[in-house]
């Protein structure tokens, strides 16, 4: 799952701009004790927005429920601030106050489902206008061990290269010919800090839980995993993998040997989205989607924004890219009313605006109205023909040049996307976090010492789970 603590401003900026782009309502409430079924209607109560939320998303989530109700008159829905997460939902499901719609991440909707936690939404799914075009790469983290679909997924990212297109041109560098290689990078970030003294070339994330999650992602591009799962399904973590350690020897060097990552080795999440705003960082590993929140949180420039795929190594069968998002799923002691009215909800807030041109369309204009990316590049969640007619819509609309985020949006589609650990995820990463960090800031750092007490630490945990 995506850390509570650390990217917890990257989902809330997400969730922003989704609810002010696809638009809901916003009523305080709370559980699905408040649902049923009276006076032939069915009453839901959906959770499209976190806690905190504007007052403009808000408004624009009030008028996506006015409009789903019209075309659903048959549906009540009171949408409710709320926030997953897997240290209470045994006890709110017990308890019977989780919503009838809520979101929770990639790494657990497929746990959850396999627990028998989240409703079997298959046959009302399929009903769906785009139930056969989606990415079966997406929709994968949203299907049981049964080949039952327990949620619809919304909001993926595959991580990528971004840059910055101002830095590379002063430095000498083509901007339309990112990197594509690790040695790429690591010459390009070379040209960068010799030639624009006190900007860093590349940086990565190291607190906060993203050291861990990026350095995966650099694992899973070498055809590394930090897990091993066997048939019967217990997990084995396997951080001190060889790809890992090559990840870090590159890493090590881009430090020590070409002193290209400046003087900064702790960064989180919004931290290096405000280093990289301000033009002290040319290149970082990131979500594919951070210049949503790089234009609202840090007042970016997008036209100086670059993004291109994280370099994977082609001589790997396993190389791949790790990948992220959200799932709106159903709760599981819905009936089958509900679930059907769910269901509906989910297509009509998330889905639509993918694949229906008047949906997309007011979709991208609230966007642009709010100063918000309308076409920040995402793992496509449908087929190659869907996704170029969602762009064909939203053109007149986009306020992020295509040729900045053509590298990327180019090259998604011959990447092998891998989703994140599926054990928990966020003490891993957490405690690879130290490890990143020793590597930054000791140049004598025992990585196979550290690699191994992660495996026996985060083993300890699953091992606990597994009995």
């Amino acid at each position: 799952m995506k850390s509570l603590n650390s990217r917890s401003t990257r989902r809330k900026a997400v969730a922003l701009a989704v609810a002010v782009a696809a638009g809901t309502a916003m009523l305080s409430g709370c559980s699905s004790s408040d649902a049923g079924t009276a006076d032939g209607k069915v009453n839901l109560v959906v959770a499209p927005v976190l806690p905190g939320a504007t007052a403009d998303a808000l408004t624009a989530l009030a008028d996506r429920v006015k409009q789903f109700e019209k075309q659903n008159p048959d549906i009540n829905v009171k949408a409710i601030e709320y926030q997953w997460t897997g240290t209470t939902f045994a006890a709110e499901l017990a308890g019977g106050t989780l919503p009838d719609v809520f979101n929770v991440p990639f790494t657990d909707s497929k746990t959850l489902a396999n627990k028998g936690q989240l409703a079997d939404i298959t046959a009302d799914f399929k009903k769906t206008a785009s139930a056969d075009k989606w990415n079966k790469a997406v929709l994968d983290v949203a299907t049981g061990d049964d080949g039952k679909i327990y949620g619809i997924p919304w909001g993926p990212y595959a991580m990528a290269l971004s840059y910055n297109r101002e830095l590379f041109t002063k430095a000498g560098l083509d901007p339309d010919k990112p990197p594509t290689t690790l040695d790429e990078i690591e010459a390009a970030a070379t040209t960068i800090s010799q030639k624009l003294p006190g900007v860093a070339g590349y940086m990565q994330m190291t607190n906060g839980n993203n050291g861990g999650w990026e350095l995966t992602t650099n694992t899973y591009a070498l055809g590394g995993r930090m897990e091993k799962v066997a048939s019967d399904g217990k997990v084995t973590v396997t951080a001190d993998n060889a790809q890992t350690k090559q990840a870090l020897q590159w890493l090590h060097k881009l430090r020590w040997d070409d002193n290209v990552m400046g003087s900064n080795f702790l960064w989180d999440w919004s931290g290096i989205n405000q280093g990289f705003a301000s033009g002290k960082i040319a290149m970082y590993m990131s979500g594919s989607d951070v210049i949503g929140s790089l234009m609202q949180a840090n007042g970016f420039d997008q036209s100086k924004y670059g993004v291109t795929t994280f370099p994977v190594d082609s001589s790997n069968a396993k190389a791949g890219i790790l990948s992220g998002g959200n799932v709106d799923v159903v709760n599981v002691k819905d009936t089958p009313e509900q679930i059907a009215a769910a269901v509906k909800w989910i297509d009509f807030y998330r889905t639509q605006p993918t694949e229906d041109k008047a949906a997309a369309i007011k979709n991208a204009k609230t966007l642009k109205a709010g100063n918000q990316a309308v076409n920040a590049p995402t793992l496509p969640v449908f087929d190659k023909a869907t996704w170029e007619q969602n762009q064909g819509w939203v053109k007149p609309y986009a306020n992020i040049p295509a040729g900045n985020i053509k590298p990327f949006t180019d090259g998604i589609w011959d990447q092998k996307i891998v989703p994140e650990p599926s054990r928990h995820t966020q003490d891993l990463y957490g405690a690879l976090d130290s490890v990143v960090q020793a590597v930054l800031t000791d140049r004598n750092a025992d990585v196979d010492s550290l690699l191994k007490g992660v495996n026996t630490k985060i083993q300890a945990l699953i091992d606990a789970d597994q009995k």
